[in-house]
């Protein structure tokens, strides 16, 4: 099977999807970051397509930057500056042509992740 990868946002705050935040998904090498992809969640909190579709994949490292202060405030949730979350980045690893689907559970106050199917 040809790998990709997918992301979704579920906010577990209000108990419903994350709609409308930001995802950026960057190679990350031994000294520098590359931007690959910029996403927004849609209703379901889920990028429409893969972040990382098929004919883009490759292994190796990567980070997936969630933009949860802006989802925070626009949501009424973020509470006084400086948010406890604001940028939530996740780096992990891909070493094989698979399916990697890595979501983000969030709340105000704090987050989880684990490697879905």
């Amino acid at each position: 099977m040809p790998g990709f990868l997918t992301t979704h946002v579920l906010d577990t705050g209000r108990g419903i999807p994350a709609e409308g935040l930001t995802i950026q998904l960057f190679r990350v090498g031994e000294s520098e970051r590359l931007l690959l992809a910029t996403k927004v969640t849609n209703e379901d909190g889920r990028t429409d397509a893969p972040i990382l579709p098929e004919e883009s994949f490759h292994t190796g490292r990567f980070e997936l930057l969630f933009h949860a202060g802006d989802y925070l405030r626009g949501a009424g949730l973020a509470g006084e500056e400086p948010l406890f979350l604001d940028l939530v980045p996740i780096r992990f690893g891909m070493a094989e042509e698979s399916h990697y689907h890595v979501p983000l559970l969030l709340s105000p106050y704090g987050y989880s992740t684990y490697r879905g199917s």
